[in-house]
């Protein structure tokens, strides 16, 4: 399938549902989804490809620490090369009025496919990402994130990718 008709398809989708969503004025939004799309690996010309990922939070599991508050999150992504991570981990969450800051580490499998050799099947993917609030239950961010095999493979490339977030709350 051409990856511009799956990324059209999917804003599709995921608009008709904050609009329907919205209109039903849900009270317990406990599950958040994120879809993103944007350059992994944008630092070696080589080897970028473009890739889209979807991430999922149940809020009921979110705990205050001392580190702020902290959530399970577990996710997918897939890159035009059909190079693919899946992922689970834990994010900080850090409201500053509309303006979220959220932090994550999560380990994962890396599948190579016809993309980047990253040394390690096992892979750690460290997270920033900025985002603001639309609604209630929507927000838009830009994230940066670092792929790294913490030297467990015999080579250690690393990937660099960016991002660009849409959050739904359900």
């Amino acid at each position: 399938m051409n990856l511009k008709i799956f990324l059209t398809s999917l804003f599709l989708v995921f608009f008709t549902l904050s609009v329907t969503a919205e209109e039903l004025k849900v009270k317990n939004q406990n599950t958040e989804f994120n879809v993103y799309t944007g350059m992994f690996d944008f630092s070696d010309d080589g080897k970028k490809s473009t890739l889209l990922g979807f991430q999922h939070q149940n809020e009921n599991l979110n705990k205050d620490t001392f580190l702020g508050n902290l959530s399970p999150i577990t996710g997918a992504l897939i890159t035009a090369d059909s190079a693919s991570y899946l992922y689970t981990g834990v994010q900080a969450q850090y409201k500053l009025g509309v303006l979220n800051f959220t932090p994550s580490f999560t380990p994962g499998l890396y599948f190579e496919g016809d993309g980047k050799d990253l040394g390690h099947l096992i892979e750690f993917k460290s997270e920033l990402q900025f985002s603001l609030d639309l609604s209630k239950t929507s927000e838009l961010g830009f994230s940066y994130n670092h792929l790294s095999n913490a030297s467990l493979g015999d080579k250690n490339p690393g990937a660099n990718s960016y991002m660009f977030n849409f959050f739904k709350n359900f």
